[in-house]
């Protein structure tokens, strides 16, 4: 095993330049993220708990969307193709896509809620709000088959025109494992060698053959019915195992304050260090951010390591922000560069105190599903 030192910070800087005239089409589930802030009045007298007065509400696009938003904002560009509501969370939500999303696949159906997880924050005047309670909407309701076959249509045009392929599959049932398999058979008829890469949250051993996945150390430990912690040991044996059993040709495995792992079939596990402080905001969406770099800079030729490393930067830019969000292409050249997060050039953070072994399990770095 191996810390990632193969690429310096020069060469990170022009694989960031590389992005900039890549597209990425994004497939699978779109969610409406809505944020209601509010600030702590008192506390109830009819039960215990606390009585908030509203502030705001934000609807930023959540799932596919999101991911697609992270495409554009690093400088690609996104197709994105999904299925929304003409309700007005899904109005809201393609409203809020990035200038560089490329929506004419979208998908807007009148008769299907668009799905909602709206997530209550609170605090004082003087105190940065915090999550209370998160309410799931329709997030997993059956899809229709006349909605579904217009969606596959769609997507098996829109995959001939990218340079990778990102499934996005947040448990609807949309993305399934043979429909993901007949769109790199399309991709195969077509002579189109490029990158696909899935993002599923329970369903991670069902998806074989693909270019990359980029699973949490959680849904890992999950899918294997084993605990990692610490245990370099477990972790080698769980990414083998995941790198085998999905033939994938990488897997990389995000492990909050611990970084990441990249298993590769034919070659030593990169372990990269977190980057950035221990100032963690937000890791709502992370895990989109990760495997959005990852596949933008796949579609730029990089090396599997050097798109965990720019992964890595990004992953650790978009935790220090509230709510779903995106890190920009500027952003992640200047974190490479040292100019963000108060780092020195190329640093990931240091061994000592946060070593592959120690610190503790949480969210830096990796990436809540949501």
């Amino acid at each position: 095993m191996k810390e990632a030192t193969g690429l310096d910070a020069a060469q990170l800087a022009s694989l960031t330049d590389a992005l900039k005239s890549k597209r990425v089409v994004v497939v699978g589930d779109i969610v409406a993220d809505e944020f209601v802030y509010g600030r702590v009045a008192r506390v109830s007298r009819e039960a215990p708990v606390l009585i908030l007065e509203y502030d705001s509400t934000e609807i930023v696009p959540g799932g596919a969307g999101n991911a697609a938003n992270n495409v554009a904002a690093l400088g690609g560009r996104a197709t994105l193709v999904a299925v929304v509501g003409r309700d007005v969370p899904g109005r809201r939500v393609v409203a809020a896509l990035h200038r560089r999303v490329d929506s004419r696949y979208l998908l807007r159906v009148g008769h299907t809620p668009t799905p909602v997880k709206t997530r209550i924050l609170a605090g004082g005047i003087h105190s940065a709000k915090q999550q209370v309670v998160r309410i799931d909407r329709g997030v997993a309701r059956p899809v229709e088959p006349g909605v579904r076959q217009a969606f596959e249509k769609a997507a098996l045009e829109a995959v001939l025109r990218g340079d990778a392929v990102l499934f996005s599959d947040y448990g609807s049932g949309l993305i399934t494992p043979a429909f993901v398999d007949k769109a790199r058979r399309t991709l195969r008829r077509a002579k189109l060698a490029i990158p696909v890469l899935i993002d599923t949250r329970y369903r991670l051993l069902n998806y074989a053959g693909l270019t990359a996945c980029t699973p949490n150390e959680s849904e890992v430990e999950h899918a294997l019915g084993v605990r990692i912690d610490d245990n370099l040991k477990v972790l080698e044996r769980a990414g083998r195992e995941i790198l085998a059993r999905t033939r994938m040709q990488a897997v990389l495995i995000t492990r909050g304050s611990r970084g990441m792992a990249l298993f590769i079939r034919k070659g030593p596990t990169v372990h990269i260090p977190i980057f950035g402080t221990d100032s963690i905001v937000d890791v709502t969406g992370a895990g989109d951010t990760v495997v959005s770099t990852v596949a933008l800079a796949l579609a730029a030729g990089s090396s599997f390591e050097g798109a965990a490393r720019l992964a890595n930067y990004a992953g650790g830019l978009v935790v220090m922000k509230r709510g779903t969000a995106t890190v920009t292409g500027e952003e992640l050249r200047d974190a490479i560069d040292g100019r963000g997060a108060g780092l020195p050039p190329s640093h990931e953070a240091s061994a000592d105190r946060r070593s592959l072994g120690g610190g503790g399990h949480g969210p830096r770095g990796s990436t809540a599903r949501g």
